[in-house]
């Protein structure tokens, strides 16, 4: 078969590989300039920024099979860190529960090893579907072309962009439109802070209470990470919300405050950048491990199903979602 998939985050490539190795022709979807989707590294003049996950955890079996073949690759490794609970400069340690993982040098590193051997368009976002029989036609648009041009046709659509985004795309031509329009995920505002010297935190990251910031990690204490001193923080659902709107000056000047507050220190940053995910996590991740409607050839994965776990929005939910997809497509 001619699959399109939309989307070459780790829901979208893990589909596209399965869907390749179960022998059909995949081509996918990417309106961003690279792969990854909110496992991205932001480049700068002072290193990367792992600025969307921050790291993953393994629970299933399946799972936890996937990152060992991960690590004899190399292409992901443990990461020893001081976690903390924070509040207002006060610490409180946090028990060490599970292991957790980074891909090096960044969080992108991962998805372009998995996009090796796929056929990625770039810069090509899919604006509309249209039936042709019993398959689809894309309408595709890229910044340079004005007018969408069209691709196809495909026998299936496999759809690993957050629910807002099919939801636009499906309209009523699946079995499980209805479900998809129902699903929202909460944005979040990001920081990213460097600094000339280092800020001597006992801590690689932390869980930040009563702040407008919910999580800071040094991004510098992962394993081949570029030396310095660099931040991440996370805002709280809650803040990102309210000031989703804001500009990024504005939402810089509350969220590098609100860094200073919890963490005592007065260096101020010699950069600081503020990135907006406008869908981050789900609020109520579907109880499925995807939607898939085999009569019209057209389903739908991400992080935002639950695939067997609790709760929504890891790494690991992506993975178990776009697999699971892919072989229901068979």
């Amino acid at each position: 078969m001619q699959v399109a998939i939309i989307g070459a985050g780790l829901a979208g490539l893990t589909a596209a590989r399965q869907c390749q190795a179960q022998g059909h022709h995949v081509t996918v979807y990417e309106k961003s300039r690279g792969v990854s989707g909110r496992m991205s590294t932001r480049q700068t003049e002072l290193g990367g920024f792992d600025h969307g996950a921050q790291y993953f955890t393994a629970s299933s079996d399946r799972f936890k099979k996937e990152v060992a073949d991960w690590r004899k690759l190399e292409w992901v490794v443990p990461w020893e860190s001081k976690l903390v609970n924070l509040d207002h400069g006060k610490t409180s340690a946090v028990a060490k529960s599970t292991q957790r993982f980074v891909p090096v040098p960044g969080m992108s590193s991962l998805g372009k090893q998995l996009a090796h051997g796929l056929d990625v368009r770039l810069e090509q976002q899919v604006v509309a579907l249209e039936a042709h029989g019993d398959q689809w036609i894309l309408s595709v648009k890229t910044e340079d072309i004005p007018v969408a041009a069209s691709a196809g046709p495909f026998d299936a659509v496999i759809m690993a962009i957050p629910p807002e985004q099919a939801s636009a795309l499906l309209k009523d031509q699946a079995s499980f439109s209805k479900t998809v329009a129902g699903v929202h995920l909460q944005p979040c505002w990001v920081l990213m802070l460097g600094f000339q010297h280092p800020l001597n935190l006992d801590y690689d990251g932390a869980w930040v209470a009563n702040s407008r910031l919910g999580w800071i990690a040094r991004d510098t204490s992962k394993p081949d990470h570029r030396a310095g001193e660099r931040w991440v923080c996370h805002a709280t659902a809650a803040w990102s919300v309210e000031h989703l709107e804001d500009d990024h000056e504005r939402a810089k000047e509350k969220l590098s405050k609100a860094f200073h507050e919890a963490t005592g220190s007065p260096i101020q940053a010699i950069h600081a950048v503020t990135h907006r995910w406008r869908y981050a996590q789900a609020d109520s991740p579907l109880a499925e491990s995807f939607l898939w409607d085999a009569k019209a050839k057209i389903g739908v994965c991400g992080d935002w199903f639950a695939a067997g776990l609790e709760g929504g929005g890891r790494v690991e939910n992506a993975f178990l979602s776009g697999l699971g997809l892919a072989q229901e497509i068979g």
